[in-house]
């Protein structure tokens, strides 16, 4: 039953992945830790797997929609590897409970960014090398140190700060967490190892509703999939993190929680908000 259980959250897993560009590692972690009983490294090395392959499938449907910027994920891609490999060196030896509270909380500061919207005018070709490759070790390093494909900073890495649009950021992503994911895994693999028994199924399970969700992108409007990966990623991070706090400790992150969304909603609202015809505010 907990097999059956867990297959059908990979499909979700997949959907999320295909239509969002991240997502992936974010519902895999805990779906591998809460419902199918793994520890927090196993789950990590094990998502790694999991949303590398099922990315490199669901970036294909993106390339025929002409939803990829090729030159931009491989230079991302190549500086995230890079910063992923020693990411997971540096975790193999870092306790699991502080990887899953710094998971969640980059979660939260990501949601946020993404509900505020982009501060940069959007950019109609390839972003510039350097500024690719700095931005991919930085992000490489972050989600490597967490076991992330890094969809969830990547998407948002290139909205707000590289100006793609969203459709594209998301078909971008899923080149570059291909690629970081292999190297995180190749630094997870030095110190953990992995059930393949669970992996190879739910990894087959994903990559099915993966091509559901890259099919789902075209059909969504930007502004529309920037605020649902911007919520989803949020609901998530909470999650994890109250599952970090002991009971007796919940009022803390609960305090966090309810401001970080009244932030949310804030800056969403400075976003949307009306302005003038002499465009003044």
């Amino acid at each position: 039953m907990t097999l059956v259980l867990v297959l059908a959250l990979s499909l979700v897993v997949g959907v999320a992945l295909g239509a969002l560009g991240g997502g992936g590692s974010i519902l895999t972690v805990p779906i591998l830790v809460y419902v199918a009983g793994l520890d927090a490294k196993e789950a990590i090395a094990t998502s790694l797997l999991v949303v590398g392959t099922t990315s490199a499938v669901g970036a294909v449907t993106h390339a025929r929609a002409g939803r990829i910027r090729w030159r931009t994920g491989a230079v991302f891609g190549l500086g995230g590897m890079v910063g992923a490999f020693v990411g997971g060196l540096v975790a193999g030896h870092l306790p699991g409970r502080l990887l899953l509270t710094a998971f969640a909380t980059m979660m939260i500061a990501t949601a946020v960014a993404m509900l505020r919207g982009p501060r940069v005018a959007p950019a109609a070709g390839e972003l510039r090398v350097a500024r690719a490759l700095v931005d991919g070790v930085v992000v490489g390093l972050l989600t490597g140190l967490v076991g992330a494909g890094g969809g969830f900073l990547v998407v948002p890495a290139l909205v707000l700060l590289g100006g793609l649009p969203m459709s594209v950021a998301v078909g971008t992503s899923l080149v570059v967490i291909a690629m970081k994911s292999a190297a995180g895994l190749a630094g997870y693999l030095t110190t953990v190892s992995i059930p393949w028994d669970l992996a190879l199924p739910v990894t087959a399970v994903a990559i099915c509703g993966t091509v559901v969700g890259g099919r789902l992108t075209g059909r969504i409007p930007e502004d529309r999939l920037r605020a649902l990966f911007g919520w989803f990623v949020l609901v998530i991070g909470t999650f994890v993190l109250l599952e970090q706090a002991a009971p007796s400790s919940w009022l803390l992150p609960g305090v966090l929680v309810l401001a970080v969304v009244a932030l949310a909603l804030g800056g969403r609202a400075w976003v949307e908000r009306p302005r003038s015809v002499t465009g003044r505010s």
